[in-house]
Order: structure tokens, then C-alpha cells, then sequence
């Protein structure tokens, strides 16, 4: 696919010698709309022009406290002076650490504990979270006339950012990337939106920008592309007032995270007027498609990648129809594998990334160990396991999610998508349970839609009659809800540390 934004005319990654990610965003006419704020009362729309003055300004401020090379926080949600407080560091410099407003002491304690970061730049709201853990500086108080700030001189591989994982997998890390993460996503980012870049294109989440999906998947590479990014703060998210922002913000390019799509999907939701719909973090499911191309008036394109090294593979309904269970071909720039050992297979296998591609961390912060097992000679180790469908790839779960059953090697997202699809099921979580004769059985946590009242067996016939006999759940156990990430994961770890102690009591 040709004429990508981050890629020469040959497909291969257009990366300078010399290269500031502030100054990537910062890039657009003076006078063009580059934030569309509507955090405050009303709407605000902010200029590249206006938003450099800002970043400027909080820039002066930085240079009286920091140094290159420092970390600094960044405790602030959706708004103007996010964006602003980002770009100020890069331009400097500095690493800029995301940290999110619903984090509870002791997380934001361990992020900042970790990284380093005596700074946090944030509001008077941030700075009640914050305590004792850091030196806040509170953004709007700072005056932005003044004299301009030089970009610092970096090149691709100076850090930049340090995100933190959500902690699906385990206590979270520090992911450290280099000013070549933000054209490492604009391939991805545009070909999940058939595009992005058209003119009356204007990109929202709902999606909080202090994880990667929302401030590398929206808020950065649309200033870079020229496309308005929406601010809006929803502290939960709320059917309502996410048609009325799509609406005052004059929204065409949605990226949903799949539980925005399923509490849409529960509320019978239809929303008119966007041109694109883009979802990652898990696989949606053919129904969850089916229901979006009936309710939002156009395709979902699903898209895969994760902290380490994001938007490695998409869908493009512009370019080519979706292939159902499956998440996209390789985006251009990046040579995917499916791994079985060292080898590349067209079975199943470990899902990996070849070194060189330019949204790929630089490491693990102060995790030399760590750094070294996410690799496998030249591959980058997803930790998921998928499987080719021709170009399609397939997600068949994480690693140490895959269930073995009388011998059989069974993905939990399948079965999750089949049990989604039945009328009675908010949300499900499937898990391997320890079992003497089988190793392990299948098993689902259900959370039933408010008002049904739906029986095992059937929701067990439901599963059998639709995929392979030995891969339905033989236990199914109803619950209020499912224990999830900030982002809105299922942290299946948990699921089946209960399933586990289950089997140990029965046993």
C-alpha cells in the first residue's frame, strides 16, 4: 500500500537523521485548527500557532527546573494543555511520562518512583493526587508571552516518552521510545481510518491520552497530519455525552477501544455522520463488526500492537474487505512473524516483530533483563500467540492465556467472540481451569445483560454449536463484573488465579 504518511515512495520508513517530535506536531499553518477543546463550557479552538505560544511558554518554565535527558510527568486529562505539556518536554529534550487522573496513590507512586521524574506537570486537581511524590507545576498558571524555545537537537533514537504498560501481564514497565515513535504510527494511524488526513477529517477517543492508544493512536499523529483532535473529558464513559461530543466537535474519525464499542452495542446506540471507525486493544469478533456497519454507517477497522512496538497490523475497509476473526495485514514498514522457536511457520505460533521498526521501545526503563527476554534474535516477542489466515493474521490469545485440553491447544478470544454474540452476554472472560483428567477445562466468567437470566447449558449448546466440540466452556460461572485495566482489558491473570485456586480447593 503506497502513499502512507512515514514511508518513502518504496514502502521502507522515511526517518531524518535529525528529528524532534514536538516539531513534527508543531508543523501545521499558523492559523489552522489544531485542537478542538471541549473541556470547559463550551468549545475552543485552538491554532498551531496558539499552541505553540503554549508550548513555549511552558517550555521558559521547564528550562528553570530541568535538564535534558530528565523526566517529567505529565498528570493531566484530555485538554489543550496535555498536548501542550507533551510537546514542551520533547522540544527541550526532556522525557515525558504519562500518568493517568484515576491512578491511586500507590500507582502513581511506583511510576514516578521508577522513572524518576521529580516534575509533574499538571493542575491544581493533579497536584491533590500528587502529594508528597513529586514537584508539581501547574500548567495554566504559567504566562505564555514571551520569546520563543529552539528545539532541542535529537535524532530518531533520543528518548522521548516513557509509558508505562498497562499491567495486563504483570507489574507494569516502563517503555522507553526514542523521537521516531510518532512517525512509527502515522502508517497505522492513517490506515485504520481509510486514510486520515481528508479534508473535514477531525479524530476523538475516548480513550484518556496518558496510555499509548490514546495519545499515539490520536491526539500526536493527528496534529502531525493536520487533522483537529478532539479534548473531552469523560471520567467514565458515557453513551450521551459521547454523542453530544461527537456532535459539538464536529467528530468523523472515532477511535473506540472495544469496551466503548460493547456499552454502544448495549445501549442500541447509532451514531451518524463519521467517516471512519477505528478499535484495538482486543479482537472484537465478527458480530461486534456486523453491528458497527449497521450502527455507526461504516466499517470498524481493527488494529494490533501494544506498548513495546504499536499499530503493526491493521484493517483498511478502503484498501480491501475484513477477513472475520482476523485483525489486519502487516502494516507497511513493519515485517510481522509468526514464530514457532526461532522459526517463522504458517501454523501457530508466537507473534513477533522484526528489529528496525520505528515505533519499537529502545528497552525496558532500568530493565536490562527484561529488555534482553522480549527478544528472540531479530524478532521482537509480542507475548501474543496468532496465526496466519493467508495475509490476515489472527489472534488466537496471549501466550500464557492459551488453554491445553485433552490435548488440544484452545485460544480463548474465539470462544469470548462466540459467547459475545448471544443476546444475553454483556461481557466474558475465558480462562483454562486446572483439571486431573483433561489438564485444563474451559472457563467462562459471564456477566449477563441487566434484566436476562441466562442458564449454562444453554449458552454451553450456544458455544458447541458454533465452534469445534471439545472448545466449549465446561464451566460458565455468572458474575457482576469482570476485573479490568484502566484501558478497559479484561486482566484474564486474575480470572484464572481464581479459576486456579478453584481447582486446588476441589482437589
Amino acid at each position: 500500500m503506497q502513499g502512507l504518511p512515514g514511508l518513502d515512495g518504496e514502502g521502507r520508513w522515511d526517518i531524518p537523521a535529525r528529528l524532534n517530535m514536538a516539531r513534527q506536531c508543531l508543523g501545521g499553518a499558523q492559523d489552522a485548527v489544531a485542537v478542538i477543546d471541549l473541556t470547559g463550557t463550551g468549545r475552543v479552538d485552538v491554532t498551531y500557532g496558539g499552541l505553540g505560544d503554549m508550548v513555549d511558554g511552558l517550555a521558559r518554565a521547564l528550562l528553570a527546573h530541568v535538564q535534558p535527558g530528565d523526566r517529567i510527568g505529565v498528570l493531566l486529562s484530555q485538554s489543550q494543555w496535555c498536548l501542550a505539556a507533551h510537546l514542551a518536554i520533547w522540544k527541550i529534550g526532556g522525557i515525558s511520562v504519562p500518568l493517568f487522573k484515576l491512578f491511586k496513590h500507590d500507582a502513581l507512586a511506583s511510576r514516578i518512583g521508577d522513572s524518576g521524574a521529580a516534575l509533574v506537570l499538571t493542575d491544581a486537581e493533579g497536584a491533590a493526587l500528587l502529594g508528597d511524590l513529586a514537584e508539581p507545576l501547574l500548567v495554566d498558571q504559567i504566562g505564555v508571552a514571551g520569546p520563543g524555545v529552539d528545539f532541542a537537537d535529537t535524532g530518531p533514537d533520543d528518548p522521548a516518552v516513557l509509558i508505562y504498560t498497562s499491567g495486563t501481564t504483570g507489574s507494569p514497565k516502563g517503555a522507553l521510545h526514542g523521537h521516531r515513535m510518532l512517525t512509527g504510527h502515522l502508517p497505522g494511524v492513517a490506515m485504520s481510518h481509510d486514510g486520515l488526513g481528508q479534508t473535514g477529517d477531525c479524530l476523538w477517543t475516548p480513550a484518556d491520552w496518558a496510555w499509548i492508544g490514546g495519545l499515539f493512536d490520536v491526539a500526536m499523529p493527528a496534529l502531525a497530519l493536520g487533522v483537529p483532535v478532539v479534548a473531552a473529558r469523560m471520567a467514565k464513559f458515557d453513551v450521551t455525552e459521547c454523542e453530544r461530543i461527537i456532535q459539538t466537535g464536529s467528530v468523523r474519525n472515532v477511535f473506540f477501544p472495544p469496551t466503548a464499542l460493547r456499552m454502544l452495542k448495549a445501549a442500541d446506540a447509532r451514531i451518524d455522520g463519521l467517516r471512519s471507525v477505528a478499535s484495538g486493544g482486543e479482537p472484537l469478533g465478527a458480530q461486534m463488526l456486523a453491528w458497527g456497519r449497521d450502527a455507526l454507517g461504516v466499517g470498524i477497522n481493527e488494529f494490533y500492537g501494544q506498548t513495546e512496538c504499536n499499530m503493526v497490523a491493521s484493517s483498511c475497509g478502503a484498501k480491501f474487505a475484513p477477513q472475520a476473526g482476523c485483525i489486519g495485514k502487516p502494516v507497511p514498514g513493519f515485517d510481522l512473524a509468526v514464530l514457532d522457536g526461532d522459526t517463522p511457520t504458517d501454523g501457530e505460533g508466537d507473534i513477533a516483530v522484526r528489529r528496525g521498526a520505528a515505533p519499537m521501545m529502545l528497552g525496558y526503563w532500568n530493565r536490562p533483563d527484561e529488555t534482553a527476554a522480549k527478544f528472540r534474535g531479530d524478532w521482537m516477542l509480542t507475548g501474543d500467540r496468532g496465526i496466519w489466515e493467508g495475509e490476515f493474521l489472527r489472534f488466537v490469545g496471549r501466550e500464557d492465556d492459551v488453554i491445553t485440553s485433552s490435548g488440544y491447544r484452545i485460544g480463548p478470544a474465539e470462544i469470548e467472540d462466540c459467547l459475545m454474540t448471544h443476546p444475553d452476554v454483556a461481557t466474558v472472560g475465558v480462562v483454562g481451569k486446572p483439571d486431573a483428567l483433561r489438564t485444563e477445562i474451559v472457563k467462562a466468567y459471564v456477566v449477563p445483560k441487566a434484566g436476562s437470566d441466562p442458564s449454562v447449558s444453554l449458552l454451553q449448546a450456544w458455544v458447541k454449536e458454533r465452534l469445534a466440540s471439545y472448545s466449549y466452556p465446561r464451566e460458565i460461572e455468572f458474575v457482576e463484573a469482570l476485573p479490568m485495566t484502566v484501558t478497559g482489558k479484561v486482566i484474564r491473570r486474575e480470572l484464572k488465579a481464581r479459576a486456579m485456586s478453584e481447582g486446588e480447593t476441589e482437589t
